[in-house]
């Protein structure tokens, strides 16, 4: 399942509508005719300039000089036939054109720049996000996984939310987290994490050891001085790490800070709680606590959902939280990919104009039986 939040195909920078560009010369044509056959006090040459001001909404410069150009070949042939081009008020009103057509010219150039920068940004994002947040493969050992990522912003591609699989000898190793804060700081922490858990994962000897090398980088120097970086407490990161041997019918779970996971069991819906959840990564130094993991049953044709608090806290418009373990529970028995399509189309139902408040990632397991 692809993890990418979908978004719209972008138009090409200054490309308009099929209709629109009608519009500002059926305006123009409309306006010299009746300023044509008007009485001789009336004038409604002022009323062209918004043919070019309206073309400068929709499309480039080019465009919206030219139709800045006919509006003004469009005065001059109204004050030819009215009086001349040469009278006063005719004059005035044809330099007044000109100026304000090359005005709006001038920002569509600026708007069509703008949407240049905004297309390039979305490539780099793109680019980021293939780097940063991986697609997981859809078979691991004896597991099917599939995985989602919602952004909250429109134009967003990645943010604080992230997750992670790899191989190891025995068995399959994930995490899912969510970094406090937003912006490219946040997505700098979240590929922070995941460095250093896919360095770590496949050779630490067992999960404690695996997750003490995750809140070391976390809680590390990036600039090598040896103080801790910013306010003690700032940066931090809660994440579900989870252990899944292949010949073991259970996961082990060592939570830090993090939503448990739901386990689909047979249509029922159980929450993993850990008895002694470790505090998030770049926080364990203001606690004196270790990390002990806790094995859960896990059995052929069960199911595994992780999930970061942007689904469990998206409201509805009366402020209400997503319901997520009743909504699980409605799932079509039918694989992980079926599971987030469901819960996807459902939650973006339940946000007010499909709009979240936070960003959301979703990792649905599910062990099938014997190895593939």
């Amino acid at each position: 399942m692809d993890h990418r939040p979908p978004h719209p195909s972008h138009r090409h920078v200054g490309e308009p509508r099929l209709p629109l560009p009608a519009v500002p010369f059926a305006l123009i044509a409309v306006v010299t005719v009746v300023d044509v056959l008007a009485p001789p006090d009336v004038h409604l040459g002022p009323f062209l300039v918004a043919a070019p001001a309206i073309t400068a909404s929709f499309a480039g410069p080019r465009m919206t000089g030219f139709v800045g150009a006919v509006a003004v070949l469009a005065q001059v042939a109204v004050a030819v036939t009215r009086t001349t081009a040469t009278d006063l008020n005719h004059t005035f009103q044809i330099i007044a054109l000109v100026l304000i057509s090359a005005f709006v010219t001038f920002f569509a150039h600026l708007r069509e720049v703008h949407e240049k920068q905004l297309v390039q940004l979305r490539s780099v994002a793109e680019a980021a996000q293939e780097v940063v947040l991986r697609p997981l493969r859809d078979r691991m050992g004896p597991l099917r996984l599939a995985s989602v990522y919602l952004a909250a912003e429109a134009e967003a591609q990645i943010g604080g939310d992230l997750y992670a699989a790899t191989r190891t000898r025995h068995g399959t190793r994930l995490i899912i987290g969510d970094v406090r804060g937003k912006g490219l700081e946040a997505v700098g922490d979240a590929a922070l994490v995941l460095g250093a858990f896919r360095a770590a994962a496949h050779q630490e000897a067992d999960l404690p050891t695996l997750v003490a090398h995750l809140e070391a980088a976390v809680a590390a120097d990036p600039d090598g001085t040896g103080e801790a970086s910013g306010e003690p407490g700032e940066a931090f990161t809660t994440a579900a790490v989870v252990d899944i041997p292949d010949q073991e019918m259970t996961v082990r779970l060592i939570s830090c800070g993090h939503p448990p996971p739901l386990l689909l069991r047979g249509g029922r819906v159980v929450p993993l709680e850990v008895d002694h959840p470790a505090p998030p990564l770049g926080l364990t130094q203001f606690v004196d606590t270790g990390f002990a993991p806790q094995s859960f049953s896990f059995e052929p044709g069960d199911v595994i959902l992780l999930y970061t608090d942007g689904v469990i806290e998206a409201r509805d418009a009366e402020g209400a939280f997503y319901p997520l373990p009743e909504r699980a529970a409605d799932w079509p028995d039918d694989g992980p990919d079926a599971l987030l399509r469901h819960l996807r189309a459902d939650l973006l139902a339940h946000s007010p104009g499909g709009s979240l408040g936070d960003d959301a990632a979703m990792v649905a397991i599910e062990r099938v039986t014997g190895r593939p």
